[in-house]
């Protein structure tokens, strides 16, 4: 076992991140590079950023050392109908120095075994986007949302951007003077909270600079409702609990009702100290008093633990997680 390492990538829309893991749990190298998701950056683009992030976390090890590894990524399974794009991934895979096979997961089951080992539970992902998923023996199973800011994402980082502005404007349809979110909003939408003598020229105005931009960078506002709503605003405190309220439905669509495995609570919204992730865990522990729940953390160890588990040396899979994944607080 001493000379295993297995190796984990978590693949996101902004950043790659990849971890070389032995065994024991020494952390041999990391590599980060920029986004390698490939429904957003094409298949090329994002296997040149997955080539990166490898090679940094294999800078001081042998590629011959490594044994198994597993890619997590948003859009697994188009990726692994895309022959173009898998052959992208094969090739970065190969150009490591990497001779092993790999699989690919969908980033919800990575981030579910970032913050557990327990074969069975759920994951409820908030960031810019929303998706809840069930997990069985380890795989991703039933999931509910995650339909994109179009049709669903509810509770997410879109979600409340989005709601924000449609408060906004309705302040500024009754020629009401925004309040603070409203104004923190107006603000940065159009430079100034100013509304002007006629406030449908501002609406306009904030309409325009909302639709200039694509769509999803309305979540670039989440972070003022998180705000507001830490202060005690009463805007941004009824949307936190409006988007808990949706996050915690989300799972309720694939959660059993009285049911006791663990739920992980994973995306930028639920981790950390914030007012979502208080709110959403209040809700899931009155739907669910009997069921533990843990944050999601580091998702390239996670993803190493993954691929390590279906080694024939690895008979104590939940002991290897310990050692492996580095616990959440």
């Amino acid at each position: 076992m001493s000379g295993t390492v297995v190796v984990g990538l978590d693949v996101g829309g902004t950043s790659t991140r990849a971890a070389a893991l032995s065994l024991e749990g020494e952390r041999l190298g990391t590599g980060r590079a920029a986004g390698g998701n490939p429904t957003s950056h094409g298949a090329e683009r994002a296997a040149a950023e997955l080539l990166a992030a490898l090679r940094a976390a294999l800078a001081g090890v042998d590629p011959a050392r490594v044994r198994a590894g597993t890619i997590g990524l948003a859009g697994a399974g188009r990726l692994l109908a895309d022959p173009r794009g898998r052959e992208a991934f094969d090739r970065a895979w190969h150009d490591a120095g990497l001779r092993c096979p790999y699989t690919v997961h969908g980033d919800a089951l990575v981030a579910y075994a970032s913050g557990t080992s327990a074969p069975d539970g759920t994951v409820l992902i908030a960031g810019t986007g929303a998706i809840a998923a069930q997990v069985r023996d380890l795989r991703q199973d039933r999931t509910a949302d995650g339909h994109g800011w179009l049709l669903g994402d509810a509770g997410s980082g879109f979600w409340l951007g989005r709601e924000a502005v449609r408060r906004l404007l309705a302040d500024l349809d009754r020629a009401r003077p925004p309040g603070g979110l409203a104004a923190r909003v107006l603000t940065e939408l159009t430079g100034s909270p100013e509304v002007a003598a006629r406030p449908r020229t501002t609406a306009e105005a904030v309409v325009q600079a909302v639709t200039r931009r694509p769509p999803v960078e309305l979540a670039r506002l989440a972070p003022l409702v998180v705000a507001a709503a830490h202060e005690g605003e009463p805007t941004g405190v009824d949307l936190i609990a409006e988007a808990a309220a949706l996050l915690a439905e989300s799972v309720s669509r694939i959660r059993p009702a009285g049911a006791s495995d663990p739920v992980v609570l994973g995306g930028g919204l639920l981790t950390g100290d914030t007012p979502l992730a208080d709110a959403v865990r209040a809700q899931l522990t009155r739907r669910w008093p009997d069921a533990p729940l843990h944050t999601a953390g580091d998702g390239a160890a996670a993803a190493a633990w993954l691929a390590a588990r279906d080694l024939p040396e690895v008979t104590d899979p939940a002991a290897l997680h310990a050692r492996l994944v580095p616990p959440t607080r």
